[in-house]
């Protein structure tokens, strides 16, 4: 199957601290050409003054560093680089435990995970949490790194076990495809190019793994959905009669003729025009930020959903859900908060935990019920008005929303509706 040179591949990096993590990040950069001439004269000047024989690679991703040691949060790093083949987006995550929130953040939006194991320790605690997240976020595709390769001998027998650690361990998550690749980052074996050290390893490299990889379109083109950021109306004699409900399309397609339904109050009309810039579009798909135009005059604001008739999302005020808890703060019981799903904005209460998930075993805990920083639970939550919804299986945008504490605006909790 060919692959689509202009198609952008998101991936996120997923590993314990002093993995090597940024080193492969660095490698992919270097191997593949994909810095800038004066980067690396920079990082080669700085590798020299700190008495190293070679280029520390790990410096072309910590130029955060100093930002994080003088107190400034840096969440997740993103870095863009293109090969002849392909588009690429990484989202690079602090390794420590308490980051877990931000390995929500960072994966959210990946179609692939690249999960770094260090081929002396094997499988441990946070190669399990991240797993469970990268399931649990339903990416279709887990890259398995086993780094750190050279400092094993290249022993096909290390790799091989770890190989069926994980496999004990992923044979209990929803993760559809897994694949293996023994590395050493450092020095550059199997990153890029393949390795002469590891003839036992017949497969292809991670560069050329992700180039070639087949990507399905997480689009959901079956259920039409519109949720309205603002209401256009023109002061100016030309449009005075102009009333346009702006938004992206987070699903499906809408064309001019089309019969739609707006929720939550139920009324029906057709599309008149739909408007992108300032041209007339005959259509609008995922993606796309556009106006609506329709033939009836009816009031519609912010959070409304325009759908169609015979393809409706869930309306309640009643939810349940995944939560990732984010915030140092543990959840106050019945508490309220604000609901952020989609352009509605409710607000909302938890109403009951129902259980929390032990990471390491993935048993349900069902007799501890405080939410606390990087807990993940399944919870009823109860809004002030309706929510128009899609289980996240099957909508990532309309099944997914964040809970910000009304009172200190902070971002606590990130969902996943069930």
């Amino acid at each position: 199957m060919s692959i689509d040179k202009n198609q952008l591949l998101r991936f996120t990096t997923a590993g314990s601290v002093d993995d090597g993590k940024s080193t492969l990040i660095g490698r992919l950069l270097y191997d593949s050409k994909s810095i800038f001439e004066d980067q690396i004269a920079s990082v080669e000047k700085t590798s020299k003054r700190r008495g190293m024989e070679s280029v520390d690679l790990a410096l072309f991703t910590d130029g955060l560093k100093d930002e994080r040691e003088q107190g400034i949060t840096i969440d997740v790093a993103y870095r863009y680089f293109t090969t002849p083949k392909r588009k690429f987006i990484i989202a690079d995550t602090p390794g420590h435990v308490q980051y877990t929130r931000n390995m929500v953040t960072g994966a959210s939006t990946a179609n692939v995970a690249l999960v770094l194991i260090d081929a002396r320790k094997g499988v441990i605690e946070q190669t399990k949490r991240h797993s469970f997240i990268a399931s649990l976020l339903q990416i279709s595709h887990i890259i398995v790194c086993v780094n750190k390769m050279d400092l094993v001998e290249y022993k096909e027998e290390v790799f091989d076990d770890i190989v069926q650690q994980y496999e004990e361990m992923s044979g209990k998550m929803m993760i559809k495809d897994v694949r293996y690749i023994p590395i050493s980052a450092l020095n550059g074996d199997n990153v890029v190019n393949r390795s002469d050290k590891m003839p036992w390893y017949q497969n292809a490299p991670l560069l050329h793994t992700l180039e070639t990889l087949h990507i399905a379109s997480d689009n959901n083109m079956v259920d039409a959905r519109f949720p309205v950021q603002t209401v256009l109306r023109p002061q100016d004699d030309e449009h005075h009669d102009y009333r346009g409900y702006a938004g992206s399309v987070v699903g499906g397609i809408f064309r001019v003729g089309d019969d739609v339904r707006l929720l939550p109050s139920g009324f029906e009309s057709k599309i008149k025009s739909i408007n992108r810039y300032d041209q007339d579009v005959k259509e609008a798909f995922e993606g796309m930020s556009v106006a609506i135009t329709l033939e009836d005059d009816i009031d519609l604001s912010r959070g409304d959903m325009i759908v169609k008739p015979n393809n409706l999302p869930i309306k309640d005020q009643r939810l349940s859900a995944m939560i990732c808890w984010f915030n140092e703060n543990p959840a106050r019981p019945r508490a309220k908060y604000i609901l952020k799903h989609t352009s509605n904005e409710p607000m909302a209460m938890i109403t009951e935990v129902e259980y929390k998930v032990d990471v390491n075993t993935l048993r349900r805990i069902i007799d501890d019920k405080d939410i606390k920083m990087n807990d993940i639970c399944k919870v009823k939550i109860r809004t002030t008005a309706p929510i128009m919804m899609d289980e996240y299986s099957r909508n990532r945008k309309t099944g997914s929303f964040i809970l910000i504490d009304a009172a200190t605006n902070e971002t606590v909790a990130g969902g996943m509706l069930q």
